[in-house]
């Protein structure tokens, strides 16, 4: 199969930020790039830093299976939880599109997620092998609102086409750990800068 990069995955991203020139929408793509990563790398305790995340964010999934809606931090900390201990956290993105507005991100891409197989036989996906890793591919779309102070107020995340997805089945060389993706992740992994300064001093110089 083709060698995939875990580094690549926000490249979508850093293309949007380089003519990008409005301070909030800005604020919100660093956001949007330090959150995936963090996610991605099971490092998803620094995503709830209450300048990163509403204190009850919702999330809506239409995907892989699942169909799912969760309410507050302790859903959604513990799928995220669920996902890094099982090295299915791991996500390529690729032909991704991003739009950027005042209060959301909206994302239109292919996404590949390396998944359990038992994961995938419980969300009623069939594969043959439950105790091997698949890496699902699927076009998916997704909106992710923020508030007045650019924080995630959740994701709305689906599957496009679910007919359509492939299901590779991965060789154990293949199988990226979530602990190898936080270490290949934390040189881009960018700090997220004040609010107050980044936009609305910004805003108050008279910079667009």
């Amino acid at each position: 199969m083709t060698t995939l990069d875990i580094t690549r995955t926000n490249d979508a991203i850093d293309r949007l930020m380089d003519v990008t020139a409005n301070p909030r929408h800005r604020f919100l793509l660093t956001a949007y790039h330090r959150h995936r990563y963090l996610e991605i790398g099971g490092r998803y305790e620094e995503i709830f830093a209450p300048e990163m995340t509403v204190e009850t964010p919702v999330y809506h999934f239409n995907y892989a299976g699942i169909s799912a809606r969760l309410e507050g931090q302790e859903q959604v900390k513990g799928l995220y939880d669920m996902w890094a201990q099982t090295h299915q956290s791991i996500f390529y993105v690729e032909e991704e599109q991003i739009a950027v507005a005042d209060n959301f991100i909206a994302s239109i891409a292919t996404a590949r997620q390396q998944m359990l197989g038992q994961a995938l036989i419980a969300n009623g996906v069939e594969v043959d092998e439950p105790d091997a890793y698949y890496l699902y591919t699927a076009r998916t779309q997704m909106i992710w609102p923020y508030d007045d102070r650019g924080r995630m107020i959740g994701e709305d995340v689906w599957e496009t086409d679910a007919d359509q997805a492939e299901i590779v089945k991965l060789d154990a060389a293949d199988v990226l750990t979530t602990q190898e993706a936080a270490r290949l992740l934390a040189p881009f992994i960018k700090p997220l800068p004040d609010f107050d300064e980044y936009v609305l001093g910004a805003s108050a110089s008279g910079a667009v």
